[in-house]
């Protein structure tokens, strides 16, 4: 049986590049990585555990917002200058994400959303990610659910040059490519999701296995504009398509990116599952990305 050829596939108007190999699925493997995870005896989480100096907010006593205790940038060191924190997403400790109600997932989204505001009051801040690691192989360190705020006065690269080229499609083009990205993908084989608000879709270029982008249809800057029926879709499709990660048994990743001074940004949620696809020398290396499981394959997989 001959197996499918690889392709070199581009990330829209951002110049990277993804080989998609379906072959390399069946190639030998005799190493096995396993994650063991033990749980402290005394979760820093729980609320009554939680110390006083560092609790900045409770949200509806379900979500509480903290101050990171080890953080890597903070507002009093001039050398690393930032300000991070942590989400408790629950307050029960063995709830996992997943299982959150629709509603429960509407107010973690409207907690980020308030935090994203009152950390851009500080003018010296120009990059906020707000971020959620789930599972050991995610680099999650504490099992009760918690997602994670970094902002510092540094942009990186990476964010720098998608704004850059953001710019020169916008210019040329005269509308917004995740936009044009959007309408294309909900009408392609990579389509996972869709209602009046928002649209999910497996990336064309993906860099994980089971990738996901979720999109508000309406062109808004970040999290803190989206109106409430867009939340409320956002949730539900947050939640549709982490039900079909725990299925797979896989750690995850999401993320969102706010660059401060940019007023004319696509607000999207990246999801990137992490399985047996560790990027290793030819990633490290050269910066070209293999993927083994295609977009189409892994929408196929959601929508089933």
């Amino acid at each position: 049986m001959l197996q499918k050829q690889s392709e070199i596939r581009k990330a829209y108007f951002l110049n990277k590049f993804v080989i998609i190999t379906p072959g390399r699925l069946t190639r030998p493997r005799d190493i096995v990585e396993q994650s063991v995870e033990k749980s402290l005896k005394k979760c820093i989480f729980c609320l009554e555990n939680i110390e006083k100096k560092l609790l900045i907010k409770k949200y509806s006593n379900k979500i509480v917002a903290l101050k990171n205790k080890y953080p890597s940038v903070s507002l009093s060191n001039p050398k690393a200058y930032g300000t991070q924190e942590v989400v408790i997403e629950t307050t029960k400790h063995n709830e996992s994400f997943v299982d959150f109600s629709i509603a429960h997932i509407e107010l973690y989204l409207q907690v980020l959303a308030d935090r994203l505001k009152e950390i851009s009051k500080n003018k010296k801040i120009e990059y906020i990610l707000e971020f959620k690691n789930h599972g050991s192989k995610a680099g999650a360190s504490i099992k009760h659910e918690h997602s994670q705020i970094f902002a510092t006065k540094i942009l990186p690269y990476d964010v720098f040059e998608e704004l850059e080229l953001f710019k020169e499609y916008k210019a040329k083009n005269k509308t917004c490519p995740y936009c044009d990205i959007l309408k294309k993908e909900l009408k392609s084989s990579r389509k996972i999701y869709e209602d009046d608000y928002v649209g999910a879709f497996a990336p064309f270029a993906s860099e994980y296995h089971y990738e996901a982008w979720i999109f508000p249809k309406r062109h808004t800057d970040n999290m803190a504009t989206l109106k409430k029926s867009e939340i409320k879709s956002m949730a539900k499709c947050l939640k549709f398509i982490l039900s079909k990660v725990k299925k797979l048994g896989l750690a995850y990743n999401f993320f969102m990116h706010q660059v401060v001074s940019a007023h004319d940004q696509h607000f999207y949620i990246k999801l990137q599952p992490r399985d047996i696809n560790v990027w290793a020398g030819v990633e490290l290396g050269s910066g070209l990305v293999i993927n083994s499981i295609s977009p189409e394959k892994a929408a196929e997989y959601y929508l089933a």
